[in-house]
């Protein structure tokens, strides 16, 4: 690998969760449990809600059920689409995560399916 990476870790957020907070920060938690492989790797992990809830809370939303919320996080995401060199889609059903890859792929970026397959990182 000559240089890093940055991958962005599309999955389930606030899908399946009803808006409870919860189940959304353990959405969370198993989306940033694939940061450290990805870091350890070589390359820089990314995920979408590490930057739209404080882009969020700066614009004074109540969170990720706010209603400014359709005009935050699935357009950062998009927008880091713009700099990413890979997706890393985890299972799970959710739209955003579905339209990430659908982006990447219209942009020739590789999407993985798998910590595994992506460069570097060991199974």
């Amino acid at each position: 690998m000559t240089k890093p990476l940055m991958i962005l870790i599309a999955g389930p957020y606030a899908s399946g969760t009803d808006g409870d907070p919860v189940l959304m920060q353990q959405n969370l938690d198993r989306l940033e449990r694939a940061a450290w492989p990805l870091f350890r790797a070589g390359h820089i992990p990314m995920i979408g809600e590490w930057v739209a809830l404080p882009v969020l809370s700066s614009a004074g939303a109540t969170g990720p059920s706010d209603p400014l919320a359709a005009e935050v996080m699935y357009p950062v995401a998009h927008r880091l689409l713009q700099h990413c060199d890979g997706v890393l889609r985890l299972p799970g059903e959710s739209r955003g995560a579905d339209q990430d890859v659908a982006i990447a792929r219209e942009r020739g970026i590789p999407v993985y399916t798998a910590l595994e397959d992506v460069p570097g990182v060991a199974a």
